[in-house]
Order: C-alpha cells, then sequence, then structure tokens
C-alpha cells in the first residue's frame, strides 16, 4: 500500500480584526521595546565587543583579541574582589532573607497599631543608601559610636570595625539588613495568602507554632523565597555604594568588592575595555548561579495553588 503523505497544516490566517489588534499592541510596547533595545542590548553588545580591545574612552579602540581575559585571570586584585563579593553574598542574601521572613510575620499580626508597626519596619529601606551608610559610619565609629558604648556596657573592649577587613564587611553586611523591607513586603503578601483553615486545621491535630511554620508557612512561601533570593544574589553581586562610601575599598582592600574594582578600572584607571571583560565575567557568575540556584529549587519549591 502506498503511504498517503499528510500535508502540514498551514498557520490559521488571521483576520483584519485580529491584525489590527496586534498592530496596537505593538504600538502600545514599542516605547518597551525601543527601551529594551537602546538601553540594554545594544549597551550589552557594544561592551562585550569593547571587552576584546584597549580602550581608554578617549581614542578610538585598539583590538586586543584575548589579552584583557588573560590579564583577568592573572589579576590578584580580581580574585580579592571576587572573594570579597562571593563573602558578602553568601552572608548578606540568606541573612537577608530571614530578616526578610521575621519583618514579614511581625508586619501580619492582627493588632490594632498594625500600619504603624509596617511603616516604621518599612521605613529602613526607603532611606537613601548613602544616608544609611553616613549613619553606620558614626554608630561604629570607635571613639563616640553607640555600637561600642553598648559592647563597653558588657565590658567589651572598644573595636575599629571599619579599620578592620573582617569588621568592615560584616558592617555593611548589617547595613544591607536595613533594606529588608521591600522583601519583607513581598513575603507580607504571601503570608496574606495562606488560608487561615490550614492553620486551624494543624492547630487541632496538636501542631505548635513552630511545626505549623516549618510545615505550612514556609513550604507555601517557597516560590517568594526564590524570587527573592533571585533578587538578592542580583543586588548582592552588584554590591558597590556602601563600600565606596565607608571605606572605598578599605582597610588593605578588604571591602574591595567586584563592582568597585569595575568601577576603578572604568573610571579611575582609564581602562574600559578591561572594566567591560570585568562586566562580562561578572554577568557568567550571574547566570551560572541563577542556574544552580533555579536547579536546586525544584527539590523545596511548591508551585501549587492552595484553594
Amino acid at each position: 500500500m502506498l503511504a498517503v503523505k499528510s500535508s502540514p497544516k498551514s498557520a490559521p490566517r488571521l483576520s483584519r480584526r485580529d491584525r489590527s489588534n496586534l498592530v496596537k499592541g505593538l504600538l502600545f510596547i514599542s516605547p518597551w521595546i525601543l527601551g529594551l533595545l537602546i538601553f540594554t542590548i545594544y549597551p550589552m553588545i557594544y561592551s562585550i565587543s569593547l571587552s576584546f580591545t584597549r580602550y581608554s574612552g578617549f581614542k578610538s579602540p585598539v583590538w586586543l583579541g584575548l589579552q584583557n581575559y588573560g590579564r583577568l585571570f592573572g589579576d590578584s586584585l580580581f580574585w580579592l574582589s571576587l572573594s570579597n563579593t562571593l563573602y558578602y553574598v553568601l552572608w548578606a542574601v540568606p541573612v537577608g532573607i530571614v530578616v526578610a521572613i521575621l519583618l514579614a510575620i511581625a508586619m501580619n499580626r492582627n493588632v490594632r497599631e498594625v500600619s504603624i508597626y509596617r511603616a516604621i519596619l518599612y521605613l529602613p529601606s526607603i532611606l537613601p543608601a548613602f544616608a544609611m551608610a553616613f549613619i553606620f559610619i558614626v554608630l561604629v565609629n570607635p571613639q563616640y559610636g553607640i555600637v561600642n558604648y553598648i559592647f563597653s556596657l558588657f565590658g567589651a573592649p572598644t573595636q575599629d570595625f571599619l579599620g578592620d577587613p573582617l569588621g568592615a564587611k560584616n558592617v555593611i553586611i548589617a547595613l544591607a539588613q536595613l533594606g529588608a523591607g521591600n522583601a519583607a513586603l513581598i513575603f507580607l503578601a504571601g503570608l496574606r495568602g495562606i488560608p487561615d483553615t490550614l492553620y486551624d486545621a494543624a492547630r487541632i491535630d496538636g501542631a505548635g507554632t513552630m511545626r505549623r511554620f516549618f510545615s505550612i508557612t514556609l513550604p507555601l512561601l517557597s516560590p517568594i523565597i526564590l524570587f527573592n533570593l533571585i533578587t538578592a544574589l542580583s543586588g548582592g553581586l552588584q554590591i558597590f555604594q556602601q563600600a565606596y562610601i565607608m571605606t572605598n575599598g578599605g582597610p588593605n582592600n578588604g571591602t574591595l568588592f567586584y563592582m568597585l574594582y569595575l568601577y576603578r578600572n572604568a573610571f579611575a584607571y582609564a581602562q574600559l575595555g578591561y572594566a567591560c571583560a570585568l562586566s562580562l565575567i561578572l554577568f557568567i557568575i550571574g547566570l551560572a548561579l541563577a542556574g544552580v540556584l533555579f536547579t536546586v529549587s525544584q527539590r523545596f519549591v511548591n508551585y501549587e495553588l492552595v484553594s
């Protein structure tokens, strides 16, 4: 028997009304498309091309091939800035998630003054980062700072936190927790969406507070936890402003974070080609970490909707 070949189905033709709606839709989103192409896609492609050149920002780029990348992997300050940044991310991101969840639970209390509590807990996250950095400089001052004063009440010696490489990093990590209010609002929305019937059923079964938190609250917040982890990871890799204001990378390059080192190469040393190579490596590292996080998240993120 001869096999009859089935002709592929042709795509349905759009009606005149559908074509009109498509054109209108494209016109409405055209500002976003143009913004994406002009301010995101084009700068990315241009920076990648510059990463293979020697460019000071004034003269024409000189093609170097892979020399910038060869120099990068032999640069001790590159590895130091990367290790400082990863140290910051490994501590600031998980601590920030825990702080944000605790703030969200506090904001979710059913009391009359809850709106005041929410405003107070959220307020630090909307203050300018440079202002909070200056405030922290005063708070941890070894001579008149309130932190050392509190430590002295317990007999602890005076500490120059910003004069020690590890201490300075820890101060910046502590400073980052003041911005947990943004993530806390997202967690609060997730908490408000969890049905009370689940908690009532758990109480009837004899589950305590901690059991209800780890068996109900945490699993149902897992998609929000993943979202906040991704955004916090992206922000952590780009930590710059606090270190630039508080320590300018010191002491002894203890707070020389990746973005600060990139900034110095671009605008202090006029090595824009090398800075573009640094930015591309950071982009790849961020993608790799996000990919690992998405892969691991398949084990603990629960996307099932609770009706």
